[in-house]
């Protein structure tokens, strides 16, 4: 869906008009084009106004007149109604009128797309118009009907990029140009108190949307197990919580299990202001489980005993222990970290055993440790596809690398940011765009600085201080900036990332490690690190979609920050 300004237009009393046209672009241009909405151009004590203008990096820009209702053309003369109601018209000379305006406007300012390959057209989408009808101030190829609107999106959208092709001269419009259009055409987008405010009513409206999720458990309420698939931002881990709240209410001894640190002490907080008959019996790592139960400690740099021999100790403690200690459910969120062996010592956790409940939350995607495995459940996967957690500007961003096809179901919010430094640089370069945040007005509560590769010294150090779980309550009293490692903060967010791109340890897990990170911000993203390492990572959708960035320089030597188009 291609960016739109503003995101909901108000249209005019028109019969419907000119919202049928700018759906059906709406509907049909890619994401990297742009689609305003009524916007005026006052030149000195002149002043015009476009109903729809597309602008379309590669091809160019187009601004189209709407007529509704009953329209003809007799002997060059346009007319609008008819009878008492018909009236003289002139949509062409409006639609020229404002193209040369706005090139000249453009030009005044010295900005590169007054020199863009250019053109206009009429949309009458109340009128049908023969195929062979001919026009000098108006070619049948600049002119979109009913029957256009009535074929689809593609062929209406089909017929703007012809018309800018072959009527249109100049040079096709770059990115940088289409970018100067934004801050030109829509300035008067919110200043930053405006966005900080636009930021809380995304907070509000994303947990909406995602408590209204809950039909997925209402579907799968009579299931003794079920696996739910969803890429980020699609209200996994909320729905974990809520299954393992449910479970709970309806009178089961419940596990709520995960396997990285920051989310179940994130289990532990919530679920600890439930009330008591909603609470699961066990929250927590998975390896905790096997250690309450008496395992034997086993030192942090040991892989072989977390990865092995705890999880069969685990199958081996469960056989020991009373009926009272097993549970009729277990629920596991990010069970794509869980491996094949840690599932059968599970499942003898469960007082069914392999007919026990379990219901688990999952996102191939995000793969980040080097172990497969798959929950035993052979009925078919539910897959959630929206997302719902962050603006649409940054879901564009990750959602090619996601498993599932994601649509974005956010608000709009501002441009990703880049910063394209060395890696080696990367942590400094961090540091200043995060006081630049600050600076801008962004509370130290809503940022988070994640690292690709080496830890930031601030989480060493916290960590080294306060120990882990110190350590992770300073980010859930949401005080202070947070410093993590993308790793931990799988099923967690903020809404300011700072993503530091570092370098990366394995490169067969870096795609996936780039996509938890793109995917922890809900309202701004900020890339740091080497775009080039980024795009190759990436592939060609990230690559093509950060061409919409704004390259940052926050710290820079001049003592400003700089915000400008990220040129592809």
């Amino acid at each position: 869906m291609p960016r739109l300004y503003p995101p909901e237009p108000a249209f005019p009393d028109d019969g419907g008009a000119e919202r049928a046209v700018w759906e059906s672009l709406r509907d049909g241009l890619p994401d990297e084009a742009l689609l305003f909405s009524g916007r005026r151009l006052v030149d000195d004590d002149v002043e015009r106004e476009v109903d729809l203008l597309v602008a379309w990096p590669g091809v160019g820009f187009a601004i189209i007149e709407v007529k509704g209702g009953h329209v003809t053309c007799v002997d060059g003369a346009w007319h609008q109604g008819s009878g008492d109601h018909r009236h003289r018209i002139d949509p062409v000379g409006q639609a020229a009128s404002a193209r040369h305006a706005l090139v000249e406007l453009l030009r005044r300012r010295g900005l590169g797309a007054a020199t863009a390959r250019s053109t206009h057209l009429v949309a009458l989408p109340h009128s049908y118009v023969r195929t062979d009808w001919e026009s000098a101030e108006l070619p049948r190829t600049a002119l979109v009907d009913r029957g256009d609107l009535e074929a689809g999106p593609h062929v209406v959208v089909g017929r703007v990029k012809r018309a800018i092709e072959r009527l249109g001269r100049g040079r096709p419009l770059d990115v940088a140009d289409a970018e100067h259009l934004v801050a030109y055409l829509a300035a008067t987008l919110p200043g930053q108190s405006e966005a900080l405010a636009a930021v809380a009513a995304h907070e509000t409206r994303l947990e909406q949307m995602t408590q209204d999720q809950a039909r997925v458990l209402d579907l799968i309420a009579l299931f003794p197990r079920a696996r739910v698939i969803g890429g980020a931002g699609t209200g996994k881990t909320w729905l974990a919580l809520e299954q393992a709240r449910r479970r709970a209410k309806a009178g089961e001894r419940v596990a709520l299990l995960c396997y990285s640190r920051g989310l179940g002490r994130y289990f532990e907080r919530m679920t600890a202001a439930w009330k008591p008959h909603e609470r699961p019996a066990f929250v927590g790592l998975f390896h905790d489980l096997p250690l309450r139960w008496g395992a034997e400690p086993g030192a942090d740099d040991d892989g072989d005993y977390w990865e092995r021999r705890l999880p069969l100790r685990l199958g081996e403690l469960a056989a020991a222990q009373p009926w009272e200690e097993f549970f009729d459910s277990a629920v596991v969120d990010e069970a794509q970290d869980f491996s094949d062996h840690w599932w059968p010592s599970l499942v003898r956790c469960l007082r069914k055993g392999a007919d026990g409940g379990l219901f688990v939350f999952s996102d191939d995607a995000q793969r980040v440790f080097p172990r497969e495995g798959e929950a035993p459940i052979d009925l078919p996967p539910i897959l959630l596809h929206e997302n719902l957690r962050s603006t649409k500007q940054i879901a564009q961003v990750f959602s090619g690398l996601a498993a599932q096809t994601l649509t974005p179901r956010g608000l709009d919010g501002p441009p990703v940011r880049v910063v394209d430094v060395p890696a080696e640089a990367a942590v400094p370069a961090a540091d200043d765009a995060v006081d630049a945040l600050l600076e801008e007005g962004w509370s130290p509560g809503q940022i988070a600085l994640l690292t690709t590769q080496h830890r930031h010294p601030e989480q060493v150090n916290a960590v080294d201080v306060g120990g882990y779980a110190a350590y992770w309550d300073t980010f859930f009293t949401g005080e202070d900036v947070f410093y993590g490692h993308v790793l931990n903060f799988k099923g967690l967010e903020r809404p300011a990332v700072v993503l530091t791109v570092n370098g990366f340890r394995q490169a067969e897990r870096a795609r996936q490690m780039l996509y938890t990170g793109l995917s922890r911000a809900r309202s701004l993203l900020v890339v740091v690190g080497p775009r080039a390492l980024v795009e190759e990572v990436g592939g060609e959708g990230v690559r093509r979609r950060l061409t919409r960035a704004l390259a940052w320089q926050p710290g820079s030597p001049t003592g400003r920050e700089t915000l400008q188009p990220l040129q592809s």
